[in-house]
């Protein structure tokens, strides 16, 4: 797999010429080469979006019936090669194989969901004196992160897609063959040329091309706070939209009359889930004074169970993405233990029993955290729990909502509505009740410095569309 490069699919072919360099890809559970990626640069740049907007004006127009046909074909295609997506992203960035098929099947879900919802759709409706038109904005560039790449693919090319828009795929460098699995599948199922186009390569690069370039219309964006806010201004001169899911620091409230058991399966779930690289874990746990030590024990008996290692393997963590996010985890919980926080287990170095050459991180607890505590206010992107005791029900979510973040919230408690009247008063995008599962079919997005936009379901696909209205006397 060494001598494999991966490139380019732009205008329904792969590029066999590149201008940029070629960089080596690792497997961070091993350190072991795993091939090497052509990075784009300006000239696959120009090349892409030039496809795109030749392809636009067909694929904007054509009957709903032939989108629907063909998300019918990519499903296909994504199910037939499932196992080979699922065993990319573990191979790129680590996630535990049966993760990554998890994470496959909700790749398919956002495809089959349109299915459904695609003919239903009010694409032109007439509201009193006026018809009401819904147009694709245009080309679409599309920046995913590495944490869930295929998930976060399909995330933001289905409802591109279903609206109309022609597509330039840009996945993060490391999760390469992840998007070149993406984009086999996207021609397998013929998709016609210049209508999804990929380019591999580096944000700082092609992301900044991309967002700055007069032929894109839209830039839809997931990743970190601050790169965000650099896409939002590479895009300002030429007034594109940008839609956002950026970064968080979300809270878990577990209230006084909440099952523990159920508590703590969330908070470890949620928390730890492909070692704590996940947007919306709730990795600040806000536990009633009173039941902080039973919580502790609990907490700490399950997280010393958890099996990390080879995530080819049956394990329940694999590795994080690369040296750069181990080395940010582990100066964070050099942070906890200089703020006074107290370590309950984990810490810093590597779990005993994994591959050194690995870049595996231990699951951690801090206890007695206070809110003011940067790992209880920065995001850590890694497997490190924020344990905040609180006394009253409107402490708790004051401390919920003292966070310039507002991805995600949890809330676990045995009174349903009490649970949910909680839930109402927090600020946050999507908050799960008495679960840790998020809902695929919901909006999910940020408040705050979590971004402005939606993915997922009808909201999802509303991002990538301009209204138009039709007055006047016919």
């Amino acid at each position: 797999m060494t001598e494999t490069v991966l490139t380019h699919y732009i205008d329904g072919n792969w590029l066999a010429e590149w201008s940029g360099p070629v960089n080596e890809l690792r497997n961070p559970a091993t350190g072991h080469a795993t091939g090497k990626v052509a990075l784009a640069g300006e000239t696959e740049v120009e090349a892409a979006v030039a496809a795109a907007r030749r392809a636009f004006e067909k694929w904007s127009s054509i009957e709903v019936a032939e989108r629907v046909d063909l998300f019918e074909r990519i499903v296909l295609q994504m199910q037939a090669r499932a196992e080979d997506l699922a065993a990319a992203v573990t191979l790129d960035m680590g996630m535990p194989l049966a993760g990554s098929r998890i994470a496959v099947g909700a790749a398919i879900l956002q495809f089959s969901s349109l299915l459904d919802a695609l003919p239903n759709y009010a694409f032109r409706e007439t509201v009193g004196d006026h018809i009401i038109q819904k147009d694709a904005i245009g080309v679409a560039a599309l920046v995913p992160p590495w944490n869930y790449p295929a998930l976060q693919m399909a995330e933001k090319v289905a409802p591109a897609l279903a609206a109309g828009c022609t597509v330039i795929l840009k996945p993060a460098e490391i999760t390469s063959h992840a998007g070149v699995v993406f984009a086999e599948i996207m021609d397998a199922a013929g998709t016609p040329a210049g209508v999804f186009n990929l380019l591999v390569g580096k944000g700082s690069t092609v992301g900044t091309l991309l967002s700055r370039h007069p032929g894109v219309d839209m830039v839809a964006f997931t990743g970190s706070t601050d790169v965000g806010i650099q896409v939002q201004k590479d895009a300002a001169d030429t007034v594109k939209r940008v839609s956002q899911e950026l970064g968080g620091k979300s809270a878990h409230i577990i209230l006084s009359d909440a099952d523990l058991d159920l508590a703590v399966s969330t908070a470890v779930q949620g928390v730890m889930n492909n070692s704590g690289q996940t947007c919306a874990a709730p990795t600040r746990t806000l536990v009633p004074a009173a039941l902080k030590e039973d919580f502790l024990n609990r907490v700490t008996a399950a997280v010393e169970t958890l099996r990390i290692g080879d995530p080819t393997t049956e394990v329940d963590l694999g590795s994080v993405a690369n040296q750069t996010q181990w080395n940010t985890v582990q100066s964070y919980i050099q942070i906890g233990l200089e703020e006074g926080a107290t370590l309950v287990t984990g810490g810093l170095g590597r779990p005993d029993g994994v591959d050194q050459s690995g870049w595996f991180a231990r699951p951690t607890v801090f206890a007695d955290v206070t809110n003011d505590m940067r790992i209880a206010r920065e995001e850590i992107f890694g497997p490190v729990m924020s344990v905040i005791s609180y006394e009253s029900v409107d402490e708790a979510i004051r401390i919920a909502n003292d966070n310039d973040y507002g991805l995600a919230g949890y809330v676990t408690g045995s009174d349903s509505t009490a649970a949910i009247a909680v839930a109402s008063r927090m600020r946050a995008g999507q908050v799960i009740v008495n679960s840790v599962t998020p809902n695929l079919f919901a909006p999910f997005g940020g408040y705050k410095k979590s971004g402005n936009g939606r993915i997922w379901g009808t909201a999802g696909l509303e991002e990538y569309l301009e209204t138009k209205a039709i007055v006047g006397t016919p």
